[in-house]
């Protein structure tokens, strides 16, 4: 399986020439406005950076490797009273599984854990304001025990929303020697990418 930063809060996920797109976005600073085509289209919740699928074309696939679960969850720390609700998706493909937060906005309860189980590549919101913020996802992290970690939904240079955090400050938090940059937004998850696991800073 492959993914593929196309900004903010957005992956495309890739196996056996089926792809699926996660949380499409437009109107952010520094990310072009999600286009392309897919099998199919996931988003979190329904704000304008997450569920842009307009450019999206969807072509059918005689195969869909990929097995979705979902786990609801909050945008917010307040039970949804501020931002709503959010769905947590659990893909899994090619014996790897991958975890979307989306806009994840509080600690996991012990029973979201549970139903997300074992988590081989977590994307992992880290700017605040609106999702959880660079010591918050620290915590989820910890909570889930991914082999590899992309942030996402952060500020970088001219790249997203000014009141975002920048990733420095939740790479900040671990060792040097745990976070590596990729001069690409693309990366295959191949079993030496993730026994090297740490935290893969992905580029647009």
């Amino acid at each position: 399986m492959t993914i593929t930063w196309l900004g903010h809060a957005c992956f495309m996920l890739e196996s056996g020439g089926c792809r699926i797109i996660l949380d499409p976005c437009k109107g952010v600073p520094g990310v072009p406005n999600t286009c392309g085509e897919a099998q199919a289209v996931f988003c979190s919740h329904d704000h304008f950076d997450h569920c842009y699928t307009d450019e999206i074309r969807i072509s059918d696939s005689p195969v869909f490797p990929f097995a979705v679960r979902e786990v609801e969850s909050f945008h917010d720390d307040a039970q949804g009273e501020k931002r709503g609700r959010n769905t947590i998706r659990v893909i899994t493909a090619e014996d790897t599984t991958v975890v979307h937060l989306g806009d994840l906005g509080h600690i996991l309860s012990p029973e979201q854990v549970n139903a997300i189980g074992t988590c081989d590549v977590l994307l992992l919101p880290v700017g605040g304001t609106y999702t959880l913020n660079a010591a918050e996802a620290r915590q989820v992290a910890e909570q889930l025990a991914p082999r590899l970690i992309c942030p996402m939904h952060y500020r970088r240079g001219e790249m997203g929303f000014d009141v975002l955090q920048t990733v420095d400050e939740f790479t900040s938090q671990f060792a040097a020697d745990c976070t590596y940059s990729i001069d690409s937004n693309h990366l295959a998850l191949t079993e030496d990418v993730l026994r090297e696991g740490g935290i893969a800073v992905l580029t647009l």
